[in-house]
């Protein structure tokens, strides 16, 4: 699948974006475009109730490393962040360390990058007040877009890096939110590409290797990016370089990265002096 495919089709058939991804999946797959919305209504049902109930919680995870930043967050308002970004990054927080203490998630496209999406989507439920047919609509256009990356590059940190999870899953719900508030497939393509070039070279350097640090503040501010970049789209701003060369670029760049940048925990913030600390003492506990 390709994004200049989709316009294509959406020009000579004057459907909507989501009905032709259905249709083109079809094409790819031979499934019923009926079927792979029911299947895709069931993920974002339990996207919003995992949210929902989540939300602002304090976790025990698995290191101890988080666990309290979504509950921190939820109780300290200090009026730098719009009513929407507060919950789309509270949403992100409280799913990304729900999935550090084993709970439920929808990977949206990955575990390590599960908040991003369910914050913009439960964000546009909870402040916004928009009814479940029209989300579906913006997360079949999220789904569409990832289904780009992952088959014209990777979704997989361990072969492209944390962009390829982070940027992609940002990508996903940029599109999904400019298409929810009914921005064209021009801006739904400017909104994707502004928020994985935002996002591009992002390293994967978990700490000990688990999904934990710095992941889980990097969906919280990643969605902030998914936002901010849906926003500048839905104003008429386009991105210069196409959605599916911006997808090239991507898998280049995570080709050109390091294996010690690529979820192995060997470079970036998992090898400073304090990473190396606090993993003496995790696996001392461990053992």
């Amino acid at each position: 699948m390709l994004f200049k495919d989709l316009k294509n089709l959406v020009k000579e058939t004057h459907l909507p974006l989501h009905e032709v991804i259905l249709s083109y999946e079809m094409l790819e797959s031979a499934e019923d475009p009926e079927t792979l919305k029911n299947s895709l209504s069931s993920l974002l049902r339990a996207i919003l109730e995992i949210s929902e109930r989540v939300y602002g919680k304090t976790f025990k995870t698995l290191t101890g490393l988080t666990g309290n930043n979504a509950s921190k967050l939820s109780k300290n308002d200090h009026g730098l962040l719009s009513e929407f970004m507060r919950c789309a990054v509270i949403t992100a927080l409280s799913m990304s360390e729900n999935n550090a203490s084993m709970g439920k998630i929808v990977a949206c496209p990955t575990a390590g990058a599960c908040g991003i999406v369910p914050g913009v989507f439960y964000a546009l439920k909870k402040i916004k007040g928009f009814d479940f047919d029209t989300l579906l609509k913006g997360f079949i256009v999220s789904g569409g877009i990832g289904e780009i990356i992952a088959s014209k590059a990777t979704i997989s940190g361990a072969v492209g890096g944390c962009q390829a999870e982070i940027g992609t899953a940002a990508a996903m719900a940029s599109a999904g939110l400019t298409y929810c508030l009914g921005g064209n497939i021009e801006a739904v393509e400017a909104a994707a590409s502004i928020s994985l070039k935002s996002l591009m070279g992002l390293v994967c350097d978990p700490v000990g290797g688990f999904v934990e640090v710095p992941c889980v503040k990097r969906n919280g501010t990643a969605v902030t990016v998914a936002i901010t970049s849906s926003e500048i789209a839905l104003s008429g701003i386009k991105s210069v370089i196409p959605f599916d060369e911006v997808v090239d670029a991507m898998k280049k760049v995570g080709k050109s990265l390091p294996e010690t940048l690529k979820e192995t925990a060997l470079g970036g913030v998992a090898v400073t002096p304090t990473a190396k600390k606090i993993l003496k003492r995790i696996l001392g506990k461990l053992t």
